[in-house]
C-alpha cells in the first residue's frame, strides 16, 4: 500500500494513504466528510477508461491514513496535498475537490498557485465562506456548528447515523438513487474514522475563503445540487461565479449533497466535458 509521509506526531510518522491508477492526464480526486478516497467509485472507473491517470488519497484522520491529534485545518490539509503533489511529480494536474475537498483545493491554489494544476473542479463546495457574520449574511449560524460538535461528542456513531441521511436525502432518494447498502458503507468508513479528527474538522468548514477564491487562475466547475441540505446552494456554489474568474457553474436539480454517488450519471458528463475542454 502506498504511502506519502507528511508529518510527526511524537514517535509516529503521519502518512496519508493514496491509489495512483491508470495513466495520462492526473487527475486528483480530493474526498469529503467523513469518507475516504474510495468514496468516489463512481468517477474513479469512468476517469480510468477515459484514459485519465486517477490519483485518490484519504485525509488525514480518515481511511487508511494516520490518525493524528493535531492538524485538521485547511493551511495543514493544503500542505499535505502539496506534498503529494510533489512526490508525484504532477504538472497539468486537475483537482477535484467533493464538499470538504472543495477547501483544499481552494486553499492549495491560493496558497500554491497553479504551476501544477491545469483545471479545477469544485462540487458541492465549502467555500467562500460558511460563517454567518456582519459582512457574510448568507452564511450559517455559529450556533449550528455547535450542534454539530456536541452531538460528535455525545455519541459520534449516532451522529453520522443523522448525518447520512441528511447528506443523501434519505427520505426522497432510497431506493431510487441510494441503496440501505451503501449507506452502511458509507457509515462504516466515517466510524473508522479518528474521533479527535471527526471533531477537529467542524472549526475547518469555518475557514474564510475568500482571499483564496482571486487567486485560482484556471479554469473552474462548479456542481451542486439544488436540494443539498448539508451545504445550502445559496450560501456557498452560487456565490462562487462572481468570485472564481473563468468559472461556470452547473446545478443538478433535485441533487442532495452527495451529487457524486446519488447523481453520478449527471455529474460524470459534466466532468468528462470540462476535462475535454482546451
Amino acid at each position: 500500500m502506498p504511502y506519502v509521509t507528511v508529518g510527526q506526531e511524537n514517535s509516529a510518522a503521519i502518512d496519508l494513504y493514496y491509489e495512483d491508477l491508470g495513466a495520462g492526464q492526473p487527475i486528483v480526486l480530493i474526498h469529503g466528510f467523513p469518507l475516504n478516497g474510495h468514496s468516489w467509485e463512481k468517477q474513479v472507473l469512468v476517469l480510468l477508461n477515459a484514459g485519465y491517470r486517477v490519483i485518490t488519497y484519504d485525509r488525514r484522520g480518515f481511511g487508511a491514513s494516520s490518525h493524528p491529534s493535531l492538524g485538521y485545518d485547511y493551511d495543514t490539509f493544503a500542505a499535505d496535498l502539496n506534498t503529494l503533489m510533489t512526490k508525484l511529480d504532477l504538472h497539468d494536474a486537475v483537482l477535484v475537490g467533493f464538499s470538504m475537498g472543495t477547501g483544499e483545493v481552494t486553499r492549495y491554489l491560493g496558497k500554491y498557485d497553479s504551476e501544477r494544476v491545469q483545471k479545477a473542479v469544485l462540487m458541492a463546495p465549502v467555500p467562500p465562506f460558511l460563517l454567518k457574520t456582519d459582512d457574510n449574511p448568507e452564511g450559517v449560524d455559529q450556533s449550528v456548528f455547535d450542534g454539530i460538535m456536541n452531538a460528535i461528542v455525545k455519541d459520534r456513531p449516532a451522529y453520522f447515523s443523522d448525518f447520512f441521511r441528511e447528506f443523501f436525502n434519505v427520505d426522497v432518494l432510497l431506493g431510487e438513487r441510494i441503496s440501505n447498502y451503501a449507506i452502511q458503507a458509507s457509515w462504516n468508513v466515517a466510524a473508522g474514522a479518528s474521533a479527535k479528527g471527526t471533531l477537529d474538522c467542524v472549526p475547518s468548514w469555518l475557514t474564510d475563503f475568500r482571499d483564496d477564491l482571486p487567486r485560482i487562475d484556471v479554469p473552474t466547475l462548479i456542481i451542486h445540487g439544488d436540494a443539498d441540505r448539508i451545504l445550502p446552494l445559496e450560501s456557498t456554489a452560487a456565490r462562487l461565479p462572481k468570485l472564481i474568474k473563468n468559472s461556470q457553474l452547473e446545478i443538478i436539480t433535485g441533487g442532495p449533497h452527495a451529487i457524486n454517488w446519488t447523481h453520478a450519471d449527471q455529474v460524470n458528463p459534466l466532468l468528462l466535458d470540462f476535462l475535454q475542454q482546451e
